[in-house]
């Protein structure tokens, strides 16, 4: 597989993140266009906390890193996001949604295999 960039891989984060809380912004708050600003901070404080993840180079996803970052009220929040969205995204986005998928897998297989 090909080696990506950390800067690159960041970035690509911060972009569909974002995409995925303006799906559940304007789906259940509708607001058309703009993010509401509980949704807006929100996608602050995950653009933030990708800024600072010392573990981009290796990581999959936040939700099977070892290390927690998010405070535990937006942590819940961005669960919310990510279960509503995700789904969603296989309209958007089809090939990210499988791609995931496919690393979610191999993730808990790793981790399986670490503790057996």
């Amino acid at each position: 597989m090909k080696q990506v960039n950390v800067n690159e891989k960041r970035e690509r984060e911060k972009a569909l993140v974002s995409e995925m809380i303006a799906l559940y912004c304007r789906k259940n708050h509708h607001t058309g266009g703009a993010l509401c600003p509980e949704c807006q901070a929100l996608a602050d404080y995950a653009r933030m906390r990708s800024e600072k993840c010392p573990f981009m180079e290796n990581k999959t996803f936040c939700a099977n890193c070892t290390v927690h970052c998010y405070k535990p009220e937006m942590r819940e929040k961005i669960r919310e996001v990510m279960r509503y969205s995700g789904p969603r995204m296989l309209f958007i986005h089809p090939l990210v949604v499988i791609r995931h998928m496919l690393e979610t897998r191999k993730e808990k297989r790793r981790i399986e295999r670490q503790y057996t």
